[in-house]
C-alpha cells in the first residue's frame, strides 16, 4: 500500500485536536518522521511523533501531589489577575516535569526544538538576556583563549557594560583587530595565525544600537567562517527571518518595512556560516526579556552544560511567554505578536483613529498630527518609522502621568504628542478621557523638555 503524501498527512494531524497549538512545520515534520518509521502505519507513526512534540510543550496542569512547592511543576503557581471576571483555574505547570514517563524531565525541551526549527539550527539554549548568551558562550568556549573582535564591534550596551568587559569576565582574552572604521579578513587573519593570541574564537558584533558611516570596511559572517576557528555572531535584536512575510507586500515588490532592510536575520547568518548566533527574545522578536543561542548542537550542549547555565538559565513565566511568541511566528499569526502588529499599522489608520481622539476631547489646543516613531530598544538607531498621533499645546506629561492609568508621552516644540503607533487602539476611549483631565498644568509647562521625553533604552540588553 503506497503511504499518503506528506503534506496530505499533516492537514489530517491538524485536525486532531490533540495538535491544536502545533503549527504546520511541526505537523509536516511529525508526517514525515511518521511515514519513515512505519511506511505500512504512517497516520499512527505520525499521531505518535506529532504527541511528542505536543507533550514537550509548556501547558497547564493540575498538582495533585500535596507538594506546594514542587519544583518540577514550577514551585508557587501564579494567582489570576484580580480584575479578571473569566481567570482561568490556577494551575502549575510541566516546566520540568516529562508527562509522557512521570519523571523529572528538562526545560530545555519545552521551547528550545521549537526554536531551533524556526530559525533553521541544529539546537538552542534559551537564557536571561542577550548579554548573558555571549557571556555563557564566551566562558564555556573561550575561556583562557583569545576571541578576535574588530575595534569597531567594541559595543558598549544597555547600563554601561562593555563588550570587553563582558570577556574579561568571562576568563576570556580580548584580540583587538582593525581599526575603529576598517577591519579587513587580513586583520583577522595574521591576529589568528599569531600563536601568542591562542586565538579559540571569532565574534563579530552587530552595531545595533549606532552606527560608523563614511570611510567604513568590515568582514561579513561567510567570511569570517572560513578563517577556522569557532565563529559567533552576536546580532543583538533578534529578527529570525529575513524572508518572514511582513517584510515585504505580497507581491514582493515593495518592502513592507523598509527600515527592516539590512538588519542581520537568525536564519540567514547561520546559512552564512556562522557556528552560533546570539540575540535577544525580545526586541525585534517581540517576545518577553532573554537571550537565544542558537546553532551547532555540539557547541550548544557544551554551553547548556556548562556552570554558568544554570546560574542564567530563565524561569517558567519567560519560558511560557516565549513559547506563546514562537508558535505564533510558526502560525504565522502576526496579529499575535504586538510588536510587529504595532510596526505594520497603516499610518492611514493611526490618522483616522487620531481625529476620532481629537473629535471626541473637543478642545482648540488638541489636534491630530503626523509624527515620527522609532524602533527603540537598542536596535536601529537613526531610524525612524512615519506615524500619526494627537497634540496638545503645551507641556502636559505631569497631569497625563497622574492619570487613573498613567499615560506616557513625549514633548517637542512647545507641545506634547501622544504617538498612536505604540497605543492599542483599545485605549483611545482611555487617551480622550486622560486628555481631558489633562489642563494647562502650571508646574508642568515649567519642566524641562528634554527631561521630559522618557530614554528609548536604545542600548537595553
Amino acid at each position: 500500500m503506497r503511504p499518503p503524501s506528506v503534506d496530505r498527512l499533516a492537514r489530517t494531524l491538524a485536525d486532531d485536536a490533540r495538535f491544536s497549538l502545533l503549527g504546520h512545520a511541526t505537523l509536516v515534520e511529525s508526517a514525515r518522521e511518521g511515514i519513515r518509521n512505519d511506511p505500512e502505519h504512517p497516520r499512527e507513526a505520525a499521531c505518535a511523533v506529532a504527541l511528542r512534540h505536543a507533550d514537550a510543550l509548556l501547558r497547564g496542569v493540575v498538582n495533585a501531589t500535596g507538594v506546594l512547592l514542587h519544583t518540577n511543576l514550577g514551585r508557587s503557581p501564579l494567582a489570576p489577575r484580580l480584575t479578571s471576571t473569566t481567570a482561568p483555574p490556577i494551575r502549575y505547570s510541566n516546566v520540568e516535569f516529562n508527562l509522557e514517563t512521570g519523571a523529572r524531565g528538562s526545560r530545555r525541551e519545552r521551547i528550545e526544538p521549537l526554536l531551533a526549527r524556526l530559525c533553521g539550527a541544529q539546537s538552542a539554549l534559551i537564557v536571561n538576556n542577550c548579554a548573558a548568551a555571549l557571556v555563557l558562550i564566551l566562558a564555556a568556549l573561550a575561556k583562557g583563549r583569545g576571541v578576535v573582535v574588530s575595534r569597531g564591534e567594541l559595543v558598549e550596551i544597555g547600563g554601561g557594560f562593555r563588550i570587553p568587559e563582558v570577556l574579561e569576565q568571562s576568563g576570556a582574552t580580548l584580540v583587538e583587530v582593525g581599526t575603529t572604521n576598517r577591519t579587513r579578513r587580513r586583520d583577522y587573519e595574521v591576529a589568528i595565525a599569531d600563536p601568542a593570541n591562542n586565538v579559540g574564537l571569532v565574534l563579530k558584533v552587530h552595531t545595533s544600537n549606532y552606527r560608523i558611516t563614511g570611510f567604513t570596511e568590515d568582514v561579513a559572517v561567510d567570511e569570517l567562517a572560513l578563517l577556522g576557528p569557532t565563529t559567533v555572531a552576536d546580532i543583538g535584536s533578534g529578527l529570525l527571518d529575513a524572508r518572514t512575510p511582513w517584510l515585504a507586500s505580497p507581491s514582493g515588490a515593495t518592502p513592507l518595512l523598509p527600515w527592516l532592510s539590512g538588519e542581520p536575520a537568525v536564519r540567514q547568518t547561520l546559512e552564512q556560516g556562522a557556528d552560533l548566533v546570539v540575540f535577544s527574545c525580545d526586541k525585534l522578536l517581540g517576545g518577553p526579556q532573554g537571550g537565544a543561542i542558537v546553532g551547532s548542537k555540539e557547541l550548544v550542549d557544551m554551553c547548556a552544560n556548562h556552570p554558568l547555565a544554570r546560574a542564567l538559565r530563565p524561569g517558567s513565566l519567560v519560558i511560557s511567554a516565549l513559547q506563546d511568541t514562537l508558535l505564533a511566528y510558526e502560525r504565522r499569526d502576526l496579529d499575535s505578536l504586538p510588536f510587529w502588529k504595532m510596526a505594520t499599522t497603516p499610518v492611514e489608520s493611526l490618522a483616522k483613529r487620531a481625529a476620532a481622539i481629537v473629535a471626541a476631547v473637543g478642545e482648540p489646543w488638541c489636534a491630530a498630527a503626523s509624527c515620527q516613531a522609532v524602533p527603540g530598544g537598542g536596535t536601529l538607531p537613526e531610524v525612524t518609522v512615519d506615524s500619526y498621533g494627537v497634540v496638545l499645546r503645551g507641556s502636559r506629561q505631569r497631569s497625563l502621568r497622574s492619570f487613573a492609568t498613567p499615560v506616557i508621552a513625549r514633548t517637542a516644540d512647545g507641545t506634547t504628542i501622544l504617538d498612536l503607533r505604540t497605543v492599542d487602539p483599545a485605549d483611545d476611549t482611555l487617551l480622550v478621557e486622560a486628555i481631558r483631565s489633562s489642563t494647562t498644568d502650571k508646574a508642568g509647562s515649567n519642566q524641562s523638555r528634554t527631561a521630559e521625553l522618557p530614554d528609548d533604552d536604545r542600548g537595553d540588553e
